[in-house]
């Protein structure tokens, strides 16, 4: 059974979106060994400089570095990545599946994002849409996909 890491900066803090997570979660332990980690976003000023965003996205990749797995594949979510179909991207779980890959990490960076250096080790950088969303639905919107791409898979009929 793969392993699948939701790796975040950030903590959910809404019950709506604890309990979204929570039911994905569920759903998904029938295909994965899921494993939901959360890291601390860095706090910075009302109006940081670029400087003091930069010294903290460094802080946040050295934590994030400290809880990849070696050998995982990482998908790092970012705005610049590909968009991807539920379809393309259950393809891509089932090639890396069928290539021995047994873990996959999906990285969610903080509200400035993630640093270059992580982005630039990470197998797919994968964008969610051109629209903007909350920080805390993507967890939510990752997680389904996640399950959606079990799903198509699995050859049910639940992305239709």
């Amino acid at each position: 059974m793969q392993k699948v890491t939701v790796l975040c900066v950030g903590k959910l803090k809404e019950k709506f979106y604890i309990d979204a997570a929570a039911e994905y979660a569920k759903r998904l332990s029938r295909f994965c060994k899921l494993e939901l980690v959360e890291l601390p976003e860095e706090r910075l000023p009302e109006d940081p400089s670029p400087a003091q965003i930069e010294a903290a996205l460094l802080k946040e990749a050295a934590a994030i570095r400290a809880k990849l797995p070696a050998g995982a594949a990482l998908i790092a979510l970012c705005v610049e990545g590909e968009l991807r179909s539920s379809e393309a991207l259950a393809q891509q779980m089932a090639a890396w599946a069928g290539q021995g890959v047994s873990q996959l990490v999906f990285l969610i960076g903080g509200s400035f994002g993630l640093h270059p250096s992580i982005k630039g080790s990470a197998k797919l950088r994968l964008s969610m849409s051109p629209m903007t969303f909350p920080h805390h639905l993507a967890r939510v919107m990752v997680l389904e996909q996640i399950y959606r791409a079990y799903q198509i898979n699995a050859g049910t009929r639940y992305h239709k």
